[in-house]
């Protein structure tokens, strides 16, 4: 499965509503939370203008509001353009004025993530980790813990959107694992990629219920990128935007 991406920032969006569907306006003036408006309007924004480069679309302000993400009774994001259900995946992730689109064929299991990399305790180590990925982890030298354990958070919450379950699923039902050049490498305490390095690698989650997703993690500075899905995706694509003059009235996505 081909899958794609792209990360926009809070800088990033339209200073107005416009691009927003009459139901997405609505949802968002019932929202009284400053934070949960931002990164409710970032994720909409960094959807719609996916959407409208993959799919060739119109990119001009009032095409974007054709395009309408709505939840599923799972709470997974849904798309439809112009009320019809579009034949397209999506998942979305935010963190810290951030947000990541991915985009995958209709009918697939996708899931995406965009985490910090920040210290994690032990004890959330021990709430949240299998006795194998914690056998792992034991393992690694003190440096590359905290980009480690993000990583290994970020597949878990990727492939529990790629389920639908988010963290009403134990997280412990899914187990990350790394391919074993990756893993032997960690475990002597080698240093895992650089700031620099933004190749994507591959990943496994093993699930309790027998399924198995494979996937791709990146660095990105100060984030880690993941992607998992079924069927088996390839290495994600960057969807490329040209730059947007706030204030225009119409955007060529060529």
């Amino acid at each position: 499965m081909d899958v794609y991406w792209l990360e926009q920032s809070e800088g990033d969006v339209a200073p107005n509503d416009d691009w927003l569907s009459v139901v997405e306006q609505a949802h968002l003036n019932a929202l009284r939370v400053p934070k949960r408006r931002a990164d409710w309007r970032l994720g909409r924004w960094t959807a719609k203008r996916a959407l409208a480069a993959h799919l060739r679309a119109p990119g001009d302000l009032s095409s974007l509001a054709n395009f309408e993400i709505r939840p599923a009774p799972s709470g997974a994001p849904e798309v439809y353009s112009l009320g019809r259900r579009a034949s397209v995946t999506i998942s979305l992730s935010h963190r810290n004025g951030t947000a990541l689109c991915a985009i995958g064929a209709s009918g697939a299991q996708l899931g995406c993530d965009l985490e910090l990399i920040e210290p994690r305790s032990e004890a959330f180590v021990a709430d949240y980790f299998t006795k194998e990925e914690q056998a792992l982890i034991s393992q690694l030298h003190s440096t590359d813990m905290p980009l480690f354990l993000t990583l290994l958070w970020s597949a878990k919450e990727s492939t529990l959107k790629a389920l639908h379950q988010g963290l009403r699923l134990d997280t412990r039902s899914v187990i990350v694992s790394l391919p074993d050049a990756a893993r032997a490498s960690a475990a002597r305490g080698l240093s895992l990629p650089s700031e620099g390095d933004t190749d994507w690698y591959p990943l496994e989650v093993r699930c309790t219920n027998g399924q198995v997703f494979h996937g791709w993690w990146q660095r990105a500075v100060a984030f880690v990128r993941t992607l998992v899905g079924a069927p088996f995706p390839t290495t994600p694509t960057v969807l490329t935007l040209p730059s947007l003059l706030h204030g225009a009235t119409s955007l060529d996505l060529g």
